[in-house]
């Protein structure tokens, strides 16, 4: 039985899944959520990401307001299910492990600042553009690059 430092892991990381989907944020997300879900296992990794994408579609294809509320409350207590049932299964030691991640995700998606989204921006002419903690970069603009 989970305690509810880790029942509210899981209740954070399906709501995590819903704010992602259909969000500048999806590609990023799916990929380290599907690695969160797998841990290690590649074939694990594909089922997540399967997961990942139905849900994406399911939020997606509602017609109304309240039909896609309907489904981000049922997508986000599948999910919610789904990262309760895996820290389960786990070891005490791992637990911990999912439980950091899990509050990664969630971070990133709940409008916490951790150095890296970027959305909603239109760019016109020559940029350069950054993002992330120690990033570098060396940008040449025309043909002499």
């Amino acid at each position: 039985m989970l305690d509810e430092v880790m029942t509210a892991a899981a209740a954070a990381g399906g709501t995590a899944v819903v704010e992602a989907a259909g969000s500048d944020l999806w590609a990023w997300f799916r990929t380290r959520c599907a690695r969160l879900v797998g841990r290690g296992d590649p074939d694990r990794e594909g089922e997540a990401l399967e997961r990942l994408d139905r849900t994406a579609a399911a939020l997606a294809a509602g017609e109304d307001e309240g039909e896609r509320e309907w489904q981000r409350e049922v997508q986000a207590r599948v999910w919610r299910g789904e990262f309760a049932a895996l820290l389960e299964s786990v070891a005490a030691a791992e637990r911990d492990e999912l439980v950091a991640g899990l509050d990664a995700l969630r971070a990133r998606t709940g409008g916490e600042e951790t150095g890296g989204a970027v959305s909603g921006n239109t760019f016109r002419g020559p940029v350069a553009f950054q993002t992330g903690a120690h990033s570098t970069q060396d940008i040449r603009f025309g043909t002499a690059g």
